[in-house]
C-alpha cells in the first residue's frame, strides 16, 4: 500500500518553485528545485507529473495566496471603496511577497500555463472582475474588453508596488495616489 503524500512536503515543493522561478525562471531545472527543496527529484514527480504540471500548480498556488489577500469589505456598497481595498490588498501582498510576485510574473508570460488553469486562476477573482466591469461602465474605457481593464489596473499596482519598494517612506501615499490614478483611468469620462 502506498503512503500517503505529505501536504508540507508538496509545500516545501512549491516554496522551492517559487524562490528559483522568482530568481532564474521557468528555466529552473527539478533537480534545483529537489535541492532547494531537501527532496530527491524523483519526489517532485510524485507529487506533480511533470515539470509543467508543478508550474501550473505553483500558479494557481499564488493566485490563490494573493486572493486570500483581500476578503471583500463586509456589507460595503461603495465601488470605488472596494476596488480600493483590493488595490490596497495586492500592494501589501506584493510587497510582503517579492519572491511570489516575481514567480507569479515569470508563470504569468509563460506558455507552459495552460488556459484551463489560467481560466481557473481567474475564477477566484469573480468579486474582483464584477468589481472592475462596473466601474469600467462609469468611464472612458467603458468599451475596453474586461481582460484590458484588469491588465491596466495590475500594471498600475505592479507600478505601484515598485515604487515603495524604492521608497518604502512614501507606501501610504504611493499606494492611495496608484489607486487614484487608477480611479480615475477607469471611472471618468
Amino acid at each position: 500500500m502506498a503512503r500517503p503524500l505529505s501536504a508540507d512536503k508538496r509545500q516545501t515543493i512549491l516554496e522551492a518553485a517559487t524562490r528559483l522561478i522568482a530568481e532564474e525562471g521557468l528555466s529552473a531545472s527539478t533537480a534545483r528545485i529537489a535541492r532547494a527543496a531537501g527532496v530527491a527529484e524523483g519526489t517532485i514527480f510524485i507529487y506533480f507529473g511533470s515539470k509543467d504540471e508543478l508550474a501550473n500548480q505553483l500558479y494557481l498556488d499564488l493566485k490563490s495566496q494573493l486572493r486570500l489577500a483581500y476578503s471583500e469589505p463586509p456589507g460595503s456598497k461603495d465601488l470605488r471603496e472596494s476596488l480600493g481595498q483590493f488595490w490596497s490588498a495586492y500592494v501589501s501582498w506584493g510587497l510582503a511577497h517579492p519572491a511570489q510576485r516575481q514567480a507569479m510574473a515569470k508563470l504569468k508570460v509563460s506558455d507552459r500555463i495552460t488556459p484551463t488553469t489560467r481560466a481557473s486562476a481567474a475564477e477566484s477573482f469573480q468579486v474582483v472582475s464584477g468589481l472592475l466591469i462596473k466601474a469600467r461602465s462609469l468611464g472612458a474605457l467603458r468599451k475596453q474588453p474586461p481582460a484590458f481593464v484588469g491588465a491596466l489596473m495590475v500594471a498600475m499596482a505592479e507600478a505601484t508596488i515598485d515604487s515603495i519598494a524604492a521608497e518604502p517612506k512614501l507606501a501610504k501615499t504611493a499606494c492611495a495616489d496608484g489607486f487614484s490614478a487608477f480611479w480615475r483611468a477607469i471611472a471618468t469620462g
